[in-house]
């Protein structure tokens, strides 16, 4: 146990390192440079971004091909991104860095959006088929683009491991210490039952996730931000309280968090940390549901994805947020996480609150434990796609029972055993994505480029060709040349 626990110590210590000495400059610095590069293109394009998400044309078309829609991807993207960490990560951040880590947490988000625009487009462009649809992300464009297959496996080894296996059991524990705290339920039989009902879903496949991601996400999401929209107007003199208590304590978190040690850079990691887990902006997770897509135009798939940046914080967290400190006890409060967000819901609400809070963490994680599950059975899918197809299947049960196993295993352990092992996979996958499409940002500009001339002449759908970009036309394994 002695040894275990001499690892686990060394491995928080270099999530340390990496958060504030690498990562943290990387997210910030490539950030705000693609926002540049693209001419604020997050912004500049916020109106349609909404249009092409609900684009029905490109729905029926999906459909009629046995292909995956722009918003069925969307949908399988934000099944991932909005999870615990919207919830119980965000009553994290505010413990742990006080109100300024939202600040903070607001400001990576938004110039995140253009990071996540730039990864989403390339997994566009340099996607491949995959039966009736295609697949693709960031192993994918590290093979083609920068012909480094062996780059492509590392990152596939770590957004499986991250993923699949790390974040699902984040999800599993956040899960059963809410439906314990709110109905008494045993974890351990909770866990042998998620286990049950994710195994039955992960090994339908992807049509599946994607069905499954489409019913429940819009829904449990509408009724989250009603609720927190009801607490608001409930509070609504506070308001502005919270609003200056978010802005100051971005610059002086002492006034929050006194005694706790906490200064600027603690609480803006805390912010930065909370953020990217909810978010995924640049850490290569959302780019292999954008490349599902079927779409006309790769740029098309990136506004979505820079939309659902948007969307998970600026929006679904933020509801969290105030939430918590619409609570004037948060700060004495002996909980943290879930069972803080909980505290929270049952004050404003009563018991309904905690009631509710328990039901849609159950489906904002199960959601999460679905479209995290696609990452990892894709990047396997690369990294075993010239095995025989018997050997693929193989593999893909192991992983597939492996899955099962940590949300198995997260059920049970401890709350901050699992939010440590995934900041630390978080950040390793995320340092090696940031890299890559800052090489490989210059296709994602140019793609950019053909898609705002055609906006210009009045083409309401622009085309992509392999041509477009003639320098990676001969690689690119999709897109008809023109």
């Amino acid at each position: 146990m002695e040894f275990f626990n001499s690892i686990y110590n060394a491995a928080m210590s270099l999530s340390d390192v990496l958060w504030s000495k690498v990562l943290i400059v990387m997210l910030v610095g490539i950030g705000i440079y693609f926002t540049i590069r693209t001419r604020f293109v997050q912004f500049r394009f916020f109106g349609e971004q909404f249009k092409l998400l609900v684009d029905t044309e490109n729905m029926k078309d999906a459909k009629k091909k046995g292909g995956i829609s722009s918003f069925g991807a969307f949908c399988i993207s934000t099944a991932s991104r909005v999870g615990t960490g919207n919830i119980a990560g965000i009553a994290l951040a505010i413990v742990g860095g006080g109100p300024g880590a939202i600040f903070w947490m607001w400001l990576i988000a938004l110039i995140g959006s253009a990071s996540a625009f730039v990864e989403a487009t390339l997994a566009q462009i340099f996607k491949v088929p995959n039966g009736t649809a295609t697949k693709g992300g960031p192993a994918y464009y590290m093979e083609q683009a920068l012909n480094a297959r062996w780059l492509g496996i590392i990152f596939a080894i770590l957004i499986t491991i991250t993923y699949a296996f790390v974040f699902n059991a984040v999800q599993a524990n956040t899960m059963s210490i809410a439906l314990n705290s709110s109905f008494g339920l045993n974890r351990m039989v909770f866990g042998i039952a998620l286990t049950i009902i994710t195994g039955l879903v992960i090994f339908g496949g992807v049509h599946r996730i994607s069905k499954v991601s489409e019913i429940i996400v819009p829904v449990f999401a509408v009724l989250y931000i009603l609720i927190a929209l009801i607490i608001i107007i409930m509070n609504i003199g506070s308001v502005p309280g919270v609003i200056r208590d978010i802005v100051v304590g971005a610059f002086n978190p002492q006034q929050f968090v006194a005694g706790t040690g906490a200064g600027i850079m603690a609480t803006l990691l805390t912010g930065a940390k909370r953020g990217l887990f909810s978010n995924e902006a640049g850490m290569g997770s959302a780019p292999n549901a954008s490349a599902t897509a079927d779409v006309s135009h790769p740029v098309a798939q990136g506004l979505i994805q820079s939309l659902g940046v948007f969307t998970d914080t600026i929006i679904i967290c933020s509801c969290t947020a105030f939430m918590v400190l619409l609570f004037n006890g948060y700060a004495a409060s002996s909980n943290e996480g879930i069972l803080l967000a909980q505290e929270v819901l049952i004050h404003h609400l009563g018991p309904f609150g905690g009631i509710f809070l328990s039901v849609c963490i159950f489906l904002f994680a199960f959601s999460s434990i679905v479209g995290n599950y696609y990452y990892g059975e894709s990047n396997i899918q690369f990294m075993v796609e010239k095995k025989e197809s018997a050997v693929e299947k193989i593999i893909l049960n192991i992983v597939r029972t492996l899955v099962c196993l940590f949300v198995f295993y997260g059920s049970l352990v401890k709350m901050e055993v699992v939010w440590n092992l995934a900041d630390l996979f978080m950040a390793l996958m995320s340092i090696l994505n940031l890299i890559v499409i800052l090489i490989l940002g210059k296709y994602a500009y140019a793609a950019l480029t053909d898609y705002s001339e055609q906006k210009k002449k009045g083409i309401s759908k622009p085309t992509f060709h392999k041509n477009t970009i003639p320098e990676i036309s001969g690689i690119i394994k999709m897109w008809e040349n023109k």
